[in-house]
């Protein structure tokens, strides 16, 4: 589902750009182009997790020490590029995503998602069990300064339960051929609104706008790396 969100980068791309050129004017340096909105909506989802897994999609925190054990396990995992790893290469991972300032002791017994394999000294990638309700963001709004980026982005859950009550039959047919209920919420729980599946991501954003103060927004800060890479620096709840 995080990557259905593509479908409407294009707009957003265009709407941002003009929204921000005429708050800032002519000054260039503070104008998010087509690649940065790209680049910042690509980070974002390799770190927005599962909240059934990790609690939070995406915990608050001020200080990258302050980041959840359990989530941050969970994102490295999330983004390894093998299935069996050295500490090293988890560590490293910690690094490429979180900065080189990373220095969370990754445990030699391994955790809930890297399972310890003693007799070849590695860790494997546990399952990761999802239900039927996705966590999704879209980002509403981007302000940029010369070394970083504020990204306002909006939480919500499609909930997809009512696909159990497909029939086998059904089960087998394509995605467009199929009619079910996606049912909106907020992070509380709270339904917002009813869709069906063919409605498309569009709807389910304008569907969150037209609701939007009954949704949590967060404010991510990142910043580039030495290295050119994004590395999420604070995220904060309105």
């Amino acid at each position: 589902m995080k990557q259905l969100i593509a479908t409407i980068c294009v707009l957003l791309i265009i709407f941002v750009g003009m929204v921000i050129y005429k708050k800032q004017g002519i000054n260039n340096n503070n104008i998010v182009n087509a690649e940065e909105v790209e680049k910042l909506q690509e980070y974002i989802s390799k770190i927005y997790m599962w909240k059934e897994v990790t609690d939070e999609a995406l915990p608050v925190f001020e200080d990258i020490s302050q980041l959840p054990d359990k989530w941050v396990w969970e994102v490295i995992k999330n983004n390894l590029d093998e299935y069996q790893v050295t500490k090293e290469q988890i560590m490293q991972k910690g690094k490429e995503i979180f900065g080189e300032d990373f220095n969370k002791d990754f445990p030699e017994e391994g955790t809930d998602a890297l399972l310890y394999q003693k007799d070849t000294n590695t860790y494997i990638a546990s399952e990761t069990n999802l239900d039927n309700k996705e966590d999704s963001f879209f980002i509403n709004k981007i302000d940029k300064t010369d070394s970083s980026y504020k990204v306002e982005i909006v939480e919500y859950i499609e909930d997809y339960s009512s696909v159990q009550n497909l029939t086998e039959e059904e089960l087998q047919k394509n995605e467009i051929d199929l009619d079910y209920t996606i049912y909106l919420e907020n992070l509380n729980g709270e339904q917002i609104a009813q869709l069906k599946n063919n409605d498309g991501e569009t709807k389910v954003i304008e569907t969150v706008k037209s609701n939007i103060d009954r949704f949590t927004k967060k404010i991510i800060t990142l910043e580039n790396g030495s290295d050119g890479n994004l590395i999420v620096k604070k995220v904060e709840q309105e």
